[in-house]
């Protein structure tokens, strides 16, 4: 009886030192969708804007793929990983009809100021106002975890827009940034020596952003590679394809990127570094309008409704709550502070936003 209780304690100790060990190792994936709205997330397809020939060049085939009767029925045709896996195994905030909001702290609406609040957890109204190529005077939270004994060297974030090495300041920070229309350059597998020839071959249809696919598989390599513990992806097509005008690229992206999103959770699942300790946050860094019909394809301060975004989460430890429906009031400064948290890092001063209780 004796050895049968010793035997026990010990077992006991061993899962204790497991799980505390797990506990203080989670990883952390950040997604953005570049002024993905809030009201495509969670009703799918437009009505008034699938069908209209301004912003659709095939409307019955964008009806076959995306239109269905009910709102629920619609977002999940578009964003079938998120209304058909995270839905059940996460928490989805923002459907304002139901009385979940997020919004921006920062009256720009637009994106360096949306993605400078994301990843520092405070607005900049003052020096923060323009979109131009400056580096951030501001410590994003990629930053703080690349100066910590833990975290140095374990970050890396990765970008469709040219502005991303600015925003995070590349250069203070010691970050690597592959934005734009960068190539990888470090220990290269066969993999990413091919994209970095096939980037070269297809042009993107802007000046400034490249293809989302180019984004999104130069940052799973380097996953599969140097396994970060921090990784920040920035998708950006959407914002592009709505600013054109193109409802139909703008839906289309979308679809895609919710397939891509779900490619990088299904390695996190399958890869030991990963498994079992990754968190996913998913978020916006502005939203669009909807009324006049063609602001839609606008942001900023003038623009009603620009400062409405959303957030997912799922992963280790996130409560499976799905799809929020309860009066709750969130803001995009508080993704940094929720993030320092779940790495086990403090919240400084200069973070005005509280973290969310995942």
């Amino acid at each position: 009886m004796k050895n049968k209780i010793l035997f026990l304690m010990a077992a006991m100790a061993a899962i204790f030192n497991i799980h505390a060990q797990n506990s203080g190792d989670t990883k952390i994936v950040l997604i953005t969708l570049d002024g993905f709205r809030w009201q495509e997330l969670f009703t799918g397809a437009d009505s008034l804007l699938i069908g209209n020939n301004d912003y659709v060049d095939d409307a019955d085939m964008l009806k076959r793929a995306f239109w269905r009767e009910t709102p629920e029925e619609r977002r999940e045709a578009l964003l079938p990983f998120f209304w058909g896996q995270v839905k059940k195994m996460g928490q989805i905030h923002g459907n304002r009809k139901l009385g979940s909001k997020v919004n921006l702290t920062n009256s720009m609406w637009f994106s360096y100021p949306g993605y400078n609040e994301i990843l520092t957890g405070a607005a900049d109204d003052a020096r923060i106002r323009s979109n131009d190529k400056k580096p951030n005077p501001n410590t994003t939270i990629l930053e703080r975890y690349n100066n910590t004994p833990e975290g140095k060297g374990k970050v890396a974030a990765f970008g469709s827009w040219d502005v991303f090495p600015f925003i995070i300041n590349e250069e203070r920070s010691g970050v690597p940034v592959n934005a734009g229309f960068e190539a990888a350059t470090e220990n290269l597998n066969e993999r990413e020596k091919f994209l970095n020839e096939l980037q070269e071959q297809i042009p993107s249809p802007w000046g400034a952003v490249r293809l989302d696919a180019f984004t999104h598989h130069y940052a799973l390599e380097h996953m599969k590679k140097e396994h970060p513990k921090l990784v920040y992806i920035s998708y950006g097509e959407t914002d592009d394809f709505a600013h054109d005008g193109d409802y139909q690229a703008y839906l289309k992206s979308a679809n895609n990127t919710d397939a891509l999103i779900k490619e990088v959770w299904e390695f996190t699942q399958q890869d030991d570094f990963y498994k079992d300790q990754t968190v996913f946050i998913i978020t916006t860094d502005h939203g669009r309008g909807t009324q006049p019909l063609d602001t839609w394809r606008s942001h900023g301060g003038d623009i009603k409704g620009a400062g409405a975004v959303w957030m997912v989460a799922f992963g280790n430890d996130v409560q499976p709550m799905g799809e929020v429906g309860q009066e709750e009031q969130l803001y995009s400064n508080q993704f940094a502070p929720t993030i320092l948290k779940l790495l086990g890092m403090p919240v400084v001063e200069d973070i005005t936003g509280e973290p969310i209780k995942l």
